[in-house]
């Protein structure tokens, strides 16, 4: 197992995506777990798929695991498959339904945990674990499932004093295990997680703030939906209060998350299915957030520019706006990369990108398809009439589905984290200058 883990996580290496919202479109990705290791970024998601011809599959249909890091300031990389399900040693083969897994470390080694289909039959799912060295893998796989431990959405804590803990559960009722130092056991049985408000519950996370224990989950309101809510307490094993939601329902499907603080910053990561336009076929996505005196959460409203600080070098998705005028956005496929663009750029319009880092830059790229050759359009810093840093003549591309990329210097140099303003000048008598893909920084 450990080879063929090995194998595919250099096949995978090659593979990127970026983090504004959603996070990446190369394959469907749900559940992410968020975890900080030596300052990098990991995210341990699951993965939708399109069920096989013949395969009838009603509900998810999830047949493994790929880990990704974010590599630069705004790039996730794939790092290849954690885990396929007829990999389990302990599983039904072909199951596709290898639900939200969590990664965590103790003592200098990788502990991943997922929850999988059980051969024997003795539960809707079971958890198993696996150990490496290196939070991307490859990790062998423990021969049996965790005794005593029966649920979904494994969710793992490891306090200030070392002591671990296994969270746990979906359905009406979760649970809480403190685990023995082989991170392989229970050291007790699991106990109910109480006070928290009635209703279908999964997705248990919890993390640590100034003292005090956040108990998070998916919380499902019959008259709503699934939510993310929060319970905060005084101790891993509670009790909590319940606060309140984080997040509300997003388009009436699931949503399953994880918190965790990346450069001075805390962020919600979730999913939705923006790319595929069905429920079961979700993307993985993040926003930051904020707490209040009191040490309460504010209620994270879902955006599109997402987390992240795009550099030299990256993709700067500015269809992933941060505010936009006589713009629209649409979905498109440019050769084989599945996103948006800013189209139907009219007269003074204008589309906010903020926080690009312009170290190091010289030059200004912009992925653009024209139909007509009248105009310009023009990148601003800071404000809407800010300095003007890069100017783009309006080219006849072939028409407004033939991408050309197109690369102007930069009219000064420019150093440092700046918000980013894009105005459409196409000249009189025209209704729309270019449809917009991308703009990249480069050094050269």
């Amino acid at each position: 197992m450990k080879h063929v883990a090995a194998l595919l996580f250099f096949a995978g290496l090659v593979s990127e995506g970026f983090a504004q919202n959603p996070l990446v479109t190369h394959l469907y990705t749900a559940d992410p777990t968020a975890r900080v290791f030596d300052g990098a970024l990991y995210l341990y998601p699951s993965s939708d798929a399109f069920p096989p011809p013949g395969v009838d599959m009603p509900r998810f249909c999830m047949p493994g695991y790929h880990i990704f890091r974010l590599d630069g300031g705004a790039t996730w990389t794939d790092l290849g498959s954690a885990l396929d399900q007829n990999e389990v040693p302990w599983g039904t083969r072909d199951s596709f339904a290898m639900w939200a897994p969590d990664c965590i470390r103790k003592d200098g080694k990788y502990y991943y945990y997922y929850p999988a289909e059980p051969a024997d039959k003795s539960a809707f799912r079971r958890i198993g674990v696996g150990v490496s060295d290196r939070p991307e893998g490859p990790f062998s796989w423990e021969a049996n499932y965790i005794e005593g431990v029966s649920g979904i959405d494994p969710g793992l804590f490891v306090d200030d004093d070392g002591k671990a803990y296994l969270y746990f559960g979906g359905g009406q009722e979760l649970f809480v295990a403190p685990l023995k130092e082989n991170m392989r056991e229970i050291a007790a049985p699991p106990a109910k997680v109480e006070h928290l408000p009635a209703g279908y519950k999964e997705g248990s996370f919890l993390f640590k703030r100034e003292g005090r224990y956040y108990f998070t989950f998916a919380h499902v309101f019959p008259e709503e939906g699934y939510t993310i809510g929060y319970a905060m307490g005084s101790s891993p094993l509670g009790p909590f209060t319940y606060q309140g939601k984080i997040m509300d329902n997003i388009s009436n499907g699931t949503n399953h998350h994880s918190i965790e603080q990346y450069q001075g910053r805390w962020i919600l990561f979730y999913h939705w299915w923006d790319v595929s336009g069905f429920n079961k076929l979700r993307s993985m996505r993040a926003d930051y957030m904020e707490f209040k005196e009191d040490g309460t959460i504010g209620k994270v409203v879902p955006t599109l520019r997402g987390i992240g600080t795009p550099g030299v070098g990256e993709r700067i998705e500015v269809d992933r706006h941060s505010e936009i005028r006589n713009c629209e956005t649409a979905f498109v496929v440019d050769g084989g990369d599945k996103g948006w663009m800013v189209c139907e750029t009219k007269p003074n319009g204008m589309v906010r990108f903020d926080r690009v880092d312009f170290t190091g830059a010289k030059k200004l790229q912009a992925r653009v398809a024209c139909g007509q050759r009248d105009g310009f359009f023009e990148v601003r810093i800071d404000k809407e009439w800010g300095k003007v840093v890069a100017k783009f003549p309006a080219a006849h591309t072939g028409g407004w589905d033939v991408w050309s990329t197109e690369t102007q210097p930069l009219l000064e140099p420019v150093e440092g984290v700046h918000d980013l303003y894009v105005l459409f000048k196409p000249d009189w008598g025209s209704t729309k200058l270019v449809n917009l893909n991308w703009l990249r920084l480069v050094a050269e």
